[in-house]
């Protein structure tokens, strides 16, 4: 094998060395961080669930590193460059910083004469990048690891870590294909990163029953919202209690969105249960919550006209991005830059959005699992019902999203979401630059 050198090397390598883009199971990648020592010296938190992770740990983060903590993150997918899916003390890590790690897994998962017997051993590349961010952050001189389950949870990479405490966020239809039809069998998977003894907070408020037994078969501390813990809040700030501990007058999360408050409240029940371990203070929370960044989450771009971005890609999301856009008031003009999975449930989403936007950008993806815009303008088509609403196709969203900020009026409204590619794409390159040349032009 030639020498590779450089980070996009290794990931085109990564790309060819295994038959499945997905391949669910953990014994594999088990083997291989055995071989490499795998293991984290520090307490660990893993999130899981359909809708809210990133944010969960983004908050996580924040009041960890207020608190003082020297904190390591991993999670997937990433928005613009690959580098983003781990971050050391709040810092995205380098691409330079990786390539040892990438050299590290090569060398231990073509180790054939390995004690274990298991000779030489394909890695998809989800499995083989996970190990090595893993690798690097428990190389790392942490003092908490907050790790985000990328699909599922039983049967992800992730899962070969055993968390000191697991946070399951909102579950819904995602996945189908491979987490199962329903939100019973998609809760039995995402259950799959609790341990038994340890602390599991589930923030979903109504959570399938399949979480909640599994929780109870496995002797887990459930930590259950509405029952655990709560919030309450009115205009103006918000409060939240559980087992112990009460916090009261906090200003709203910087991340933007009514269900960021349930987010919110997973978090603080997560610190909550693992207080021994990981303790904050209150203005340690007060200040994490008023300072979180996460691109792409209900992300408003000031300027006109106003730009929203949302990775917002199933019906769950979409739902909730269509409450926060009804939130905002009234625009005179929405107008919508989509593309998505083609293995999505488009229907919904596309109906769920269909009362709030006025022209529509479909736009193909830069990857084959990608619906292309004139799919996407068919599935449209069934579920319009208005007859003064536009649409068009574009290569790229970057493109879609030049034809947008073409023809609308400072006082309009441009919304960009569904896939990461989609939100991503757009922000390759600078989105204030590309805005500001084409209302210049």
């Amino acid at each position: 094998m030639k020498k590779l050198k450089t980070l996009d090397d290794w990931l085109a390598y990564c790309e060819q060395i295994h038959p499945q883009g997905i391949d669910m199971g953990l014994a594999r990648v088990r083997t291989v961080a055995q071989r490499l020592g795998l293991g984290f010296k520090c307490p660990v938190i893993m999130v899981a669930g359909t809708n809210g992770k990133g944010s969960t740990c983004a908050m996580l983060e924040a009041i960890l590193l207020e608190a003082g903590y020297r904190t390591g993150v991993y999670s997937s997918p990433h928005l613009v460059h690959f580098e983003e899916r781990g971050r050391i003390r709040g810092d995205v890590v380098s691409a330079a910083s990786l390539l040892p790690y990438f050299e590290a897994v090569e060398s231990a998962r073509m180790q054939a004469d390995a004690v274990d017997g298991a000779g030489v051993i394909s890695l998809s590349y989800f499995e083989f990048t996970t190990l090595v961010f893993l690798k690097q952050l428990a190389d790392a001189p942490l003092d908490v690891a907050i790790l985000e389950v990328g699909l599922g949870g039983r049967l992800d990479a992730i899962n070969i870590i055993d968390a000191d405490c697991a946070v399951i966020t909102s579950i819904d239809l995602d996945h189908m294909e491979l987490l199962g039809n329903d939100r019973e069998s998609i809760g039995r998977e995402k259950a799959g990163i609790m341990r038994a003894g340890k602390p599991v907070v589930v923030s979903d408020p109504v959570p399938p029953q399949s979480v909640l037994q599994a929780a109870a078969d496995l002797g887990a501390d459930l930590w259950r919202f509405g029952h655990d813990f709560n919030f309450s809040g009115d205009k103006l700030q918000w409060g939240w209690a559980g087992r112990g501990r009460r916090y009261s007058g906090l200003a709203y999360p910087a991340l933007r969105g009514a269900n960021q408050l349930v987010n919110a409240a997973g978090v603080l029940a997560a610190l909550t249960a693992v207080r021994d371990l990981l303790p904050v203070t209150a203005q340690a929370v007060r200040v994490g919550l008023s300072m979180v960044e996460l691109p792409g989450r209900f992300q408003i771009v000031p300027g006109q006209p106003t730009l929203v971005l949302d990775v917002a890609h199933n019906p769950h999301s979409v739902a909730a991005l269509a409450e926060n856009l009804d939130a905002m008031g009234f625009y005179p003009c929405t107008h919508a830059v989509f593309g998505a999975m083609a293995d999505k449930d488009l229907g919904p989403m596309l109906a769920r959005l269909e009362p709030l936007v006025d022209k529509w950008y479909f736009t193909d993806l830069p990857t084959p699992r990608g619906a292309i815009g004139a799919d996407l303008v068919a599935r449209w088509q069934a579920v319009q019902k208005r007859s003064d609403v536009t649409s068009a196709t574009f290569d790229s969203p970057r493109q879609a999203l030049g034809a947008a900020v073409a023809a609308a009026k400072p006082t309009d409204r441009i919304v960009i979401f569904g896939s990461f590619y989609t939100v991503g794409g757009v922000l390759k390159d600078g989105l204030p630059r590309l805005t500001a040349q084409h209302l210049a032009g």
